[in-house]
């Protein structure tokens, strides 16, 4: 949870700024970092660390995230 806050709080850091070469790094940045801890979620289910009902409801909100990231990119980075 505190990686998925970390990674949320970035984004709003993200949104003061107006340079545009920022904001698409920064953007792509955050994209890899929501891909990665889908990836220690998955290992946490596996090992047992985590339930499945919480691993899921984390990938659908990473997910959620993700595709709001994606939107604003592709909106105003290109």
């Amino acid at each position: 949870m505190k990686k998925l806050i970390t990674a949320i709080g970035a984004l709003g850091v993200m949104s003061f700024t107006t340079n545009q070469l920022y904001h698409s790094t920064q953007l792509v940045w955050a994209m890899d970092n929501i891909e990665d801890m889908k990836t220690w979620i998955y290992e946490d289910i596996n090992n047992g660390r985590m339930s499945e009902e919480l691993g899921e409801s984390y990938f659908e909100t990473l997910d959620e995230t993700n595709n709001y990231i994606q939107d604003f990119y592709e909106k105003q980075c290109r």
